[in-house]
């Protein structure tokens, strides 16, 4: 894993740091923190803060062994280029169409996520019409410039933050009686309701399989750091402070949920942060949190607009997506990566007025388990160019500690989740439709690379 300068000069770096490490905390602070933790909480009880000590472990390995790639070879293609260089174009191409093909399915559904909220505000509206704006207003954002997708991005992961934080501190003064409740509040539910964890390691188990979908989305920093001035410094700050504060904000959080709310209480599956909220007699609490859901919805959207644009730039870079992706405007946006990745945005604007509540989740069950494939193509690239990069003695600006035991049990751990998710219906459906995506891709991957392999072959003759 020789050590290299980033060849994408095209591409401006304007983004900062102090950026990178907001889009890092916001990535993960989405709508799977908001609204998904319900269903975690309601499966595993008070034992899900095991589950989400386990997934976050392993996010922090991720995104650390993403921090070894990234410092040695900075790309806008982040782990699709990597897995290229470990296992070849195919791996490459698979990889890259794969996460590819995730967030522009993603981008509409949080385009519709967005606007079904919105449109009950504004029935005035419909939601259709809500989408159409929102895709308008973010694809304007990224097409003026890295740095205003930056600052969008920036000031979006502020909010939520701040969100985060203003629960961490309300709920911590309602747990000390410094702010009066109804009823005495403290740590008994904890153990109360069946016990500590009353669904045994199946629940804990059950639970992991919810919350590691949670954390998707930090690995847009990896992309991110290539258009930065400094990728292997930006990347290592990042890794060491955004990762923990990450790990932190979940905990926190679900510690104060459980600790106000009976684990069992149906609220709690609807709207976690309200139901605790709720406890609080905080005013307004039902809009306040469909605010934050919304600006977290639109945020990891903006997001996945900027990584999904930058991926095919980087698959067009490598000629395994078309050449006029790469075009680059004098701003360094790739303008056509961009339009190409919302360009099914718009169609869901099509999509929500004609069938509005059919399409989306059969697309979404499609790429429910694609983060699972992705941080598994990651493990084994990693594991496969350090050793390259140790046997050929190659000097690496960051290494990964405890290499290569650390590295082999992330896989294990990863295999481990997909074994336990087959024993579950509805994730075992996500995992075969995925699986059957990712097998798809590969077999056209294939094809068509060996069909280029042929048309160069015959033309030397």
């Amino acid at each position: 894993m020789t050590a290299v300068k980033n060849t994408e000069a095209q591409l401006h770096t304007g983004l900062t740091q102090r950026q990178i490490s907001m889009m890092g905390l916001g990535g993960a602070i989405g709508a799977g923190l908001f609204v998904g933790s319900g269903q975690a909480i309601s499966i595993a009880g008070p034992a899900v803060l095991i589950s989400y000590l386990l997934a976050g472990t392993v996010i922090i390995v991720i995104m650390a062994m993403l921090a070894e790639m990234v410092a040695a070879h900075p790309s806008s293609g982040a782990f699709s280029t990597f897995a290229h260089k470990a296992m070849g174009r195919s791996a490459g191409s698979t990889l890259g169409w794969l996460y590819w093909v995730q967030l522009v399915v993603v981008i509409a559904a949080e385009a519709t996520g967005a606007a079904a909220i919105t449109a009950a505000w504004f029935p005035a509206l419909p939601q259709w019409a809500w989408v159409l704006g929102f895709v308008v207003v973010l694809t304007g954002a990224n097409l003026l410039g890295v740095r205003n997708y930056g600052r969008f991005e920036y000031w979006f992961a502020v909010i939520k933050v701040a969100a985060i934080i203003a629960f961490l501190v309300f709920g911590a003064l309602v747990l000390a009686h410094v702010i009066p409740t109804d009823e005495p509040v403290g740590f008994a539910n904890l153990a109360a309701h069946g016990g500590f964890a009353p669904g045994g390691m199946a629940g804990i188990a059950a639970a992991v399989l919810i919350v590691i979908f949670s954390f998707g989305g930090t690995e847009v920093v990896s992309i991110a750091a290539a258009e930065s001035k400094d990728p292997a410094g930006n990347i290592k700050r990042v890794v060491k402070s955004v990762m923990l504060r990450i790990l932190f904000f979940y905990l926190g959080s679900i510690l104060i949920i459980i600790a106000l709310v009976p684990w069992n209480d149906p609220s709690v599956v609807e709207g976690p942060f309200a139901a605790a909220l709720a406890v609080m007699h905080i005013p307004g609490v039902g809009l306040l949190m469909n605010a934050v859901v919304v600006v977290a919805l639109l945020s990891a959207m903006n997001a996945n607009i900027y990584g999904s644009s930058r991926m095919l730039y980087s698959l067009g870079q490598r000629k395994l997506a078309p050449s006029s992706v790469t075009h680059v405007t004098g701003k360094g946006v790739p303008a056509k990566a961009v339009i190409s990745s919302v360009a099914f945005s718009f169609l869901a604007v099509g999509l929500n007025w004609i069938w509005p509540d059919a399409v989306m989740p059969i697309l979404l069950n499609v790429v429910g388990s694609t983060i699972i494939f992705i941080w598994s193509f990651i493990a084994v690239t990693q594991l496969i160019l350090r050793r390259r990069a140790d046997r050929e003695g190659e000097k690496l600006p960051l290494r990964l500690w405890g290499f290569p035991g650390l590295s082999i049990a992330t896989i294990v751990v990863l295999a481990a989740i997909v074994v336990v998710a087959m024993t579950d219906p509805a994730a075992r459906t996500q995992l075969l439709l995925t699986g059957g995506l990712t097998a798809a891709i590969w077999v056209i991957s294939k094809l068509l690379l060996r069909r280029e392999a042929d048309a160069v072959q015959d033309s030397g003759l």
